[in-house]
């Protein structure tokens, strides 16, 4: 499913990826820890496009994301991010919505799509609340609502748990546990907290000086 290379990032001069390797299969759910500053957002942002100066090789199903369009990209790996990201002025269900707009889909593809991802995530009649109206955990289930509309092959996580308090935080992590063992879905995962990490099944891996090692 993801398989990297001799990958190589340097920030400012200063090599933060040092020849990385990794095998990802499809339908894994890994977790990948590592102190601050240790490379693992550099790593995410080179999966789903947004850094292209790297060294090394990246492929996705067998294609080199080089050669990928970044919507190319953008439709096969879905994010969800620490800060949630999403747009105050829009209620969560526009915020999930915009996600199949940006790629051009049908709005009677995109409304449908929405309905059933706002049951799997649990957020039932919350669809016309505003981000300022939900809780933080409410706010992570609707970025993660939005990186799945577009059916994903790969879901990639930057600390999602990161400003929720313990309990919102097992639960938004027992939800990409069982969308996981639901359908499949490839996901990577980062995140500093080694107490959820051990309280879910899935392959765990840390960054450290650079490089990948197993757990």
């Amino acid at each position: 499913m993801i398989k990297i290379e001799n990958l190589k990032q340097s920030y400012l001069g200063v090599p933060v990826i040092k020849g990385l390797n990794l095998e990802i299969q499809k339908g894994e759910l890994v977790f990948l820890q590592g102190s601050s500053g240790s490379g693992k957002s550099t790593f995410l942002k080179i999966l789903n496009g947004y850094t292209e100066d790297f060294g090394g090789e990246v492929w996705i199903e067998n294609v080199s994301i080089r050669k990928m369009k970044k919507f190319e990209l953008r439709r096969i790996t879905g994010t969800v991010y620490q800060s949630f990201e999403l747009l105050e002025r829009k209620t969560a269900f526009e915020n999930v919505c915009l996600a199949g707009e940006v790629l051009g889909k049908s709005q009677s593809e995109i409304m449908g799509r929405a309905k059933e991802l706002f049951e799997q995530v649990g957020l039932r009649g919350k669809e016309e609340r505003y981000p300022a109206q939900l809780s933080g955990g409410e706010q992570q289930r609707v970025a993660i609502a939005r990186a799945l509309l577009n059916k994903p092959k790969i879901l990639l996580a930057d600390e999602p748990t990161g400003n929720l308090d313990p309990e919102n935080a097992f639960m938004i992590m027992q939800l990409f546990s069982q969308i996981n063992q639901q359908h499949g879905l490839t996901m990577l995962i980062v995140t500093h907290s080694k107490e959820l990490v051990k309280a879910f099944p899935g392959r765990k891996i840390r960054m450290e000086g650079g490089i990948i090692r197993e757990l």
